[in-house]
């Protein structure tokens, strides 16, 4: 079979449309992530038992299952559950179900590396702090959090990348992202052999360059 690469051209603007939804449901997803994580984090570090036991088991359930899953899940389920707690039908949409479903099970793993870069920091600066006079919430927010953040970076830079790959399971849902895009063009005009390499070639270009600015960043940051 002899390849064609030249219909990827025409097709680029369809194509951009998805890799542009793939970014958006990335950052979204890194973004509340990372928050929700921080918060999972804290409470993990909580002296409350009760805290600290509801965020452990909710990082242990998020990740025993597959993303895939919880996906089907927010995009199926969650509308039941909304109509039979309001007794109205209300769709969430494909988009806000991913970008929900990213958020939740991203947080699983940004909770943990978040409490590791937490508990990197010498314990020594909490208690200088209070000797000080700052609260808990100061001392974290404006000494150990930033400590923290700067160590954890490459590592949250990392997680970010795994999940710029998992976008792509979007397409159980209807939702066209960069890989759904290029299969839909590809199979339009009878070329997905082509549209999918080409796919496959720009993952790994993006994620292995990200991959190595992400090393060289963590070099600079362990000197």
């Amino acid at each position: 079979m002899e390849l064609d690469f030249s219909e990827i051209i025409p097709a680029l603007p369809a194509l951009w449309d998805g890799m542009l939804m793939t970014l958006k449901l990335m950052v979204m997803g890194v973004v509340g992530g990372i928050a929700l994580g921080t918060i999972l984090a804290l409470m993990r570090l909580s002296s409350s038992k009760l805290l600290a036991n509801v965020a452990g088991a909710y990082v242990n359930y998020f990740r025993s299952i597959p993303l895939l899953l919880v996906i089907t899940w927010f995009y199926l389920a969650v509308p039941f559950v909304l109509r039979w707690i309001t007794g109205e039908d209300t769709p969430i949409g494909a988009f806000t179900s991913c970008v929900v479903a990213f958020m939740m099970f991203e947080a699983a793993y940004f909770c943990e590396i978040v409490r590791a870069g937490v508990q990197s920091i010498s314990k020594g600066q909490m208690g200088a702090a209070q000797a000080l006079g700052m609260t808990y919430g100061q001392t974290m927010r404006l000494i150990i959090l930033p400590q923290a953040f700067r160590k954890m970076t490459p590592l949250l830079l990392q997680q970010s990348i795994i999940l710029f790959q998992d976008t792509s399971l979007v397409y159980t849902v209807g939702l066209v992202d960069f890989l759904n895009s290029a299969r839909a063009n590809g199979d339009i005009i009878g070329r997905s052999h082509e549209f999918l390499l080409f796919a496959g070639a720009v993952y790994f270009v993006i994620s292995f360059s990200a991959s190595f600015l992400v090393k060289r960043l963590q070099k600079r940051i362990t000197v």
